[in-house]
């Protein structure tokens, strides 16, 4: 039995995936909502996914922006915003050009989310992030990978990151600072998405659906970091992560194959 011209499979990620994204950004930090779009690109194509992704992530955002509005990093704006628009650009650029190698992009997916598991896992160990202050000039490059990820898979925090923490703002601060930049690279991404025709009215039906599925995943986030630590939390988000990656790669999902019998 199909809603809204989607299977259930469908809807089974979709609403996995939403829920995730609510509770990493509201509970535990919103790196680890990075799962969404790979989750959901199982049983539609990469960019539908990310284009309902993009209004809910907007709405969470504002939300979270209500909070923060007054308690960002200026410097750290004005240095990585304009790259990160470039990489926006880019981003849109690269879908436009993929629009017809569905697989490929799935494979690309796959790739970035094992790139940022490998980054999440070993940043502490392997990659030693800088703790003293880097270059402005970097801001750049680093602006514009993380509109390049956010773009192609709403995951553009690795490289932001690089260039917040060495700032060693107030936790406030920091966070407010990541919300804004975050709350402007999405705004700024709906202008490509509307352009390549992803914002679709079909696409927009089944976000509609799924507001209030954002709205539960932010309460259980709120919930959840009262209760639970986020490592347990990022540990279950990694291992999904890796997992919805190879199947990415591969080309299949036991998921669909599970649910279809």
């Amino acid at each position: 039995m199909e809603f809204l011209g989607y299977p259930p499979i469908f809807w089974v990620t979709a609403v996995l995936a939403v829920v995730l994204v609510g509770i990493a950004k509201s509970g535990f930090g919103g790196g680890a909502g990075v799962i969404a779009t790979p989750l959901m690109s199982l049983t539609i194509p990469v960019a539908d996914a990310a284009a309902i992704l993009l209004p809910l992530l907007l709405i969470i955002d504002v939300f979270s922006l209500w909070h923060y509005h007054k308690d960002w990093d200026r410097p750290t704006i004005r240095a990585t915003l304009p790259g990160a628009i470039v990489g926006i650009v880019i981003g849109g650029l690269f879908f436009s050009v993929m629009a017809d190698h569905e697989q490929l992009l799935k494979v690309a997916i796959g790739v970035i989310a094992i790139a940022f598991v490998i980054w999440q896992l070993g940043k502490n160990v392997v990659f030693k992030l800088p703790t003293e202050s880097i270059p402005t000039w970097t801001g750049w490059p680093l602006g514009i990978l993380a509109g390049f990820g956010s773009t192609l898979a709403h995951v553009g925090g690795p490289p932001f990151v690089i260039y917040l923490l060495p700032q060693n703002l107030p936790q406030r601060i920091f966070v407010g600072t990541s919300v804004v930049f975050f709350f402007v690279v999405n705004l700024t991404k709906l202008i490509p998405y509307a352009l390549l025709g992803l914002l679709t009215v079909g696409n927009l039906s089944i976000v509609v659906v799924l507001i209030p599925v954002a709205y539960l995943g932010v309460v259980l986030g709120i919930w959840l970091n009262k209760r639970f630590s986020p490592i347990w939390f990022n540990r279950l988000v990694y291992i999904l992560l890796i997992l919805t990656a190879f199947q990415l790669l591969i080309g299949d999902s036991f998921l669909r194959m599970a649910l279809q019998g």
